[in-house]
């Protein structure tokens, strides 16, 4: 009789050796073999039936060994985490892994300094919230630049819209309930427009980020004390709903009870130069979930909509937090990548880098999983369908690929307990998924 020993972070699962490669044995035999027990009366070899006993062994731990089994210890009630070294082949692959009840524990998506641009570590942002875990979240413009923090896609923190969807690029949204916290996945499209007491649907190009010219961008409260934009444009401020000023200049104070609007190029002021000082006016912002139109063809797009992940329409408008991701990496069960139709690299996708990622779980748990790399001989990272392939092998049914690379996060009680790539050590992020214990009432 032989029994697997499951779930050790040295464990090399079967299906991992290709081709040629010598078989590894991924498990150990409790209890000795008896020789009486091999019959030795036939006319095979002797290394023949050696042979055999190691795929009879193998075989056995085919059937045992799951790589769900993880050994995860409770360090919270709701809050289950794992460390592991995975094998993709010889190399190895460092693996952190949250496990979370979402009916003991809430999330929250914050940004870095609680505005809508600037960079702060995970581990800083989760202390000031006084969060028991978090891990690194969106994609973020990453420079020297006075934007830099600035999310590369959607951005919702606490019902308030920060930044707008690219590329309708995969998404998470949260939504935190008395008793549970519900998280849904989604590929929003964004909508923005300036409507008056005349004119209605003029197109709004983007929300809380640098100003391009032939562009109109909104600035709210939640950007900052001013616009930080250059003097070549022209600024509107709206206050109470009324244009309170127009104006020929950059970095406009950004009033509390209303908002900015910064025009640069002739094509961009003819937008707003219906309006004059007292002229009513209203921003209408959000999300539309019908998937974005790749191509003309019809059927190939209703065969994409029906693959994309979407958010329930009954929720989209109650939705809490959301954050952004590139790209969705498993769907109802399945693993469907759609890198391409959210615009992404091949060789971001092809690549082994430290990952972060998020997925729902078939039992109903909420799953935070980093993958370190950039570390030869020590870790290597993942590429998207080795990661996508790890996570369904979790019991993934729905997953998504956050931001990677050097900001590849998790801190856990106090400490970071993955090895982010960067020489400097954690690098400053732009947004976090944070994780709080829920108040007992």
């Amino acid at each position: 009789r032989t029994a697997c020993i499951s779930g050790r972070p040295e464990v090399i699962h079967h299906g991992e050796t290709e081709g040629t490669e010598p078989i590894r044995i991924a498990c150990v035999s409790r209890r000795p073999v008896s020789q009486s027990r091999i019959n030795m009366k036939t006319t095979i070899d002797i290394s023949v039936g050696k042979r055999l006993l190691v795929l009879l062994v193998c075989a056995l731990c085919a059937s045992v060994v799951n790589i769900t089994a993880q050994d995860f210890k409770t360090v919270h009630d709701g809050v289950e985490y794992a460390q592991v070294v995975h094998k993709l082949g010889i190399d190895p692959v460092k693996i952190n892994l949250l496990r979370l009840d979402l009916k003991k524990v809430r999330l929250d998506v914050h940004h870095a300094m609680d505005a809508a641009i600037g960079t702060e570590k995970t581990s800083s942002i989760a202390t000031r919230h006084a969060a028991v875990a978090a891990i690194n979240a969106g994609f973020f413009r990453l420079d020297t630049s006075i934007f830099a923090g600035d999310a590369a896609g959607t951005l919702m923190i606490d019902n308030q819209l920060l930044s707008e969807s690219r590329d309708a690029r995969s998404s998470i949204g949260i939504l935190n309930g008395t008793s549970k916290t519900e998280v849904f996945f989604g590929h929003p499209i964004y909508m923005g427009s300036i409507n008056g007491e005349k004119f209605t649907g003029l197109p709004l190009d983007g929300i809380n980020r640098e100003r391009k010219e032939g562009e109109v961008i909104a600035y709210t409260p939640a950007f900052g004390h001013s616009t930080l934009t250059t003097p070549n444009g022209v600024e509107m401020i709206v206050e109470n709903g009324k244009v309170s000023a127009i104006v020929e200049r950059g970095s406009s104070r950004i009033p509390s009870d209303g908002f900015v609007l910064s025009v640069e190029g002739e094509d961009a002021k003819s937008r707003i130069d219906m309006w004059r000082i007292g002229s009513r006016i209203r921003l209408s912002i959000g999300h539309k979930l019908p998937m974005y139109d790749f191509q003309a063809d019809i059927e190939m797009e209703q065969a994409r909509r029906k693959r994309l992940l979407t958010f329930p329409d009954a929720v989209l408008y109650k939705m809490e937090d959301v954050t952004n991701g590139i790209p969705q990496l498993i769907k109802n069960g399945k693993i469907d990548i759609t890198w391409e139709q959210e615009k992404a690299s091949k060789a971001f996708v092809e690549t082994r880098h430290p990952r972060t990622a998020v997925a729902k779980l078939r039992d109903g748990k909420f799953l935070m999983i980093t993958v370190d790399g950039r570390q030869p001989g020590v870790s290597v990272g993942m590429n998207l369908q080795e990661l996508a392939e790890y996570l369904l092998g979790l019991g993934a049914v729905d997953a998504m690929n956050l931001d990677g690379g050097g900001s590849t996060t998790m801190f856990l009680d106090g400490k970071i307990v993955n090895t982010p790539s960067d020489k400097e050590g954690e690098r400053k992020i732009g947004d976090a998924i944070l994780v709080t214990l829920r108040t007992k009432r």
